[in-house]
């Protein structure tokens, strides 16, 4: 099992699906995971910030779009701006320094990994698309009460509706982790990774892969 503070991460954008053949003849659904403009742009430490990680940053940008602050910052660790920022803690900050290139060769054929990514957003849904709750039947008398949600809450004690409630809303576009996935393949020379299964978010969509917390 891996630490969870001795990690490596990657940034990504999800390129989409594809499928490759294992040495059985048998097809295997992957992931493409474009990471060919990682850099580390700051290592910090407990001496001077109170804790180790490390800041990485992906993705090309016009540099007349970024901000002074943020470009001044990607001056000093001596690198072209990037879109994206990222920090992960990590207790091997001795083996990163500012403007070092990072490859896909950091996650190997074989090597298990956590992806985060952004989930498709729905739009707004109602409980049975949202929760999975179950519809009324569809019978005389039943005016058109179907797809409602039914009682919310107490009308006296607490005559108000509990946080957490399973109500319609806001579905998708939230923060999500899939567990243990296998790099199938990593082609260091053309920056993409290949992932066993599917990943969160849309086709084009930011991505961190990180070394698996719980292992294989």
């Amino acid at each position: 099992m891996v630490s969870k503070n001795n990690r490596q991460a990657l940034l990504g954008k999800k390129l989409g699906m594809s499928q490759v053949w294992d040495e059985n003849g048998f097809f295997v659904p992957v992931t493409l995971v474009e990471v060919d403009t990682n850099v580390v742009t700051a290592v910090k430490n407990e001496e001077s910030d109170g804790y180790k990680a490390v800041q990485i940053a992906f993705g090309a940008i016009d540099p007349t779009k970024v901000s002074k602050p943020l470009a001044g910052h990607f001056a000093k660790a001596g690198v072209t701006p990037r879109r994206h920022l990222v920090e992960f803690r990590t207790e091997d900050v001795e083996n990163y320094e500012p403007g070092q290139e990072l490859t896909a060769e950091i996650f190997p054929d074989g090597a298990v990994v956590d992806v985060t990514g952004t989930t498709k957003g729905k739009g707004f849904a109602g409980t049975i698309k949202r929760w999975g709750f179950k519809s009324y039947r569809r019978t005389h008398g039943s005016h058109k009460n179907e797809r409602r949600p039914g009682s919310v809450g107490a009308c006296a004690t607490p005559s108000r509706i509990l946080k957490g409630k399973r109500m319609a809303g806001r579905m998708g576009h939230d923060t999500h982790t899939t567990l243990n996935l296998t790099v199938v393949s990593s082609d260091a020379a053309n920056g993409i990774i290949a992932v066993k299964g599917a990943v969160p978010g849309p086709k084009g969509s930011l991505v961190v892969v990180r070394t698996a917390v719980k292992g294989a």
